[in-house]
């Protein structure tokens, strides 16, 4: 049964990793390569361009809460099937784009493919089949999302050349409905656990009461809200900050490169640890370093050591962050819930995933990297207290005796 366990974990990790890096790579990370290619061709300011990316995060956003319930009630696998179709929708539209309403019009349904295939649904349909014991194949898929832009850019780039930006987008669409339609379809195993009242996928790590249980999701939100509005909104800037803090211009590039090679080593770290870690202590822990890394940066100055250790503190706390993010709902909630509160969570994270780099831009350009930097130390601060708040709050309620009735009901469930 361990080896057959192994195959399945295997086969859901095979079919999501293929799916999560085209749905990725062919959308959120496209207009890397793409995005200055196609203003000229429309006609469009590069601005408006990128605005697709706000536009996609913001419908995201919106449809996170519907796409949670969606998930409860149908399950992940028609869900991400109904992302597929919708992406490659959005993408036959930005192929035969001509002006800013049909184009904006693509990124509005690349949006609502974004609520339906991206992130959330994705862990959604590994804790189905994993239960309570998803952490470890979730940290393993993020290890394959982290790498969407370094394997679609020169894709797509090569693409671009060869066929042209209209056929690219073409290509990409049928990209989603040739290959992961079916996946989705097909090539998922079968949930291994069944929503049955009182059964396995409905025991949550602790016992909470409704108002706990609205805390716990408040506090979630917060925490993590605040650390992807401050991860998004500093991501596009970062070589900026480098070098306004005196950092040369190749040097800046080393150093925004190695940070996402922390990010991933710190993925690869949480895969390491898998049933072993606990999400709310990873959480701390990452914020933590963001914010003593923000805090070395202001008095970095145009020493070098000092910003390859902000690189060092801060690409490995953003990566631990990461994981911790899509970890934290399990470690309140119950395997049966994960989908719901894990889409109604990217509601706040989706929102500010769109406005975090409009504002850390204007912030950089208009005050510079001092005020930018003092506003990440205060916020991950802020973050950070939210996430101690719910470890005192869950560790007051795990000293707490267990309910007969609940420790009746764990004796009933054999582990899968």
């Amino acid at each position: 049964m361990p080896n057959f366990h192994r195959f399945r974990s295997a086969q859901t990790v095979s079919v999501l990793a293929v799916t999560q890096l085209i749905g990725w790579g062919t959308t959120f990370d496209m207009l890397g390569v793409m995005g200055r290619i196609v203003a000229p061709a429309l006609g469009l300011a590069n601005e408006v361009v990128f605005a697709g990316l706000t536009i996609m995060m913001m419908i995201s956003a919106m449809l996170g809460p519907a796409t949670g319930r969606w998930l409860a009630r149908y399950g992940a696998a028609r869900v991400l099937s109904a992302s597929s179709l919708t992406f490659a929708l959005g993408l036959s539209l930005l192929a035969a784009a001509n002006g800013v309403l049909l184009y904006a019009t693509a990124w509005v349904v690349i949006g609502i493919g974004g609520a339906f295939g991206l992130s959330a649904p994705a862990y959604t349909a590994i804790v189905e089949r994993e239960g309570a014991n998803g952490k470890r194949v979730i940290a393993i898929l993020m290890l394959f999302t982290g790498l969407s832009s370094t394997i679609f850019w020169p894709i797509l780039s090569l693409l671009n050349e060869t066929v042209g930006w209209r056929l690219t987008f073409l290509i990409s669409a049928g990209l989603q409905f040739f290959i992961c339609l079916p996946l989705h379809l097909f090539a998922l195993p079968k949930p291994i656990v069944t929503h049955v009242e009182g059964g396995a996928l409905d025991l949550a790590p602790l016992p909470l009461s409704k108002a706990a249980r609205r805390k716990a999701f408040l506090l979630i939100a917060a925490a993590t809200t605040i650390s992807t509005f401050i991860t998004f909104g500093i991501s596009p800037s970062l070589l900026e900050i480098f070098r306004q803090s005196g950092a040369s211009p190749a040097f800046a590039l080393q150093l925004g490169s190695a940070r996402g090679i922390l990010g991933i080593s710190a993925r690869f770290l949480d895969m390491l640890l898998g049933r072993r870690g606990n999400p709310m202590l990873s959480a701390a822990t990452g914020i933590g370093l963001m914010m003593i890394s923000f805090l070395i940066l202001l008095a970095a100055g145009s020493s070098p050591p000092l910003l390859v250790t902000f690189v060092l503190l801060y690409g490995f706390g953003a990566g631990v962050m990461t994981v911790a993010r899509a970890l934290l709902p399990l470690a309140v909630f119950s395997p049966g819930e994960y989908g719901l509160q894990s889409a109604r969570l990217s509601l706040p994270q989706n929102l500010a995933n769109a406005i975090a780099p409009v504002i850390f831009t204007a912030i950089l350009d208009r005050a510079g990297t001092g005020p930018a930097l003092i506003a990440c130390a205060i916020l991950a601060a802020l973050s950070l207290t939210f996430v101690l708040m719910l470890m005192a709050m869950v560790r007051a309620h795990a000293s707490q005796p267990t309910p007969p009735a609940a420790q009746e009901i764990g004796s009933q469930v054999s582990p899968s």
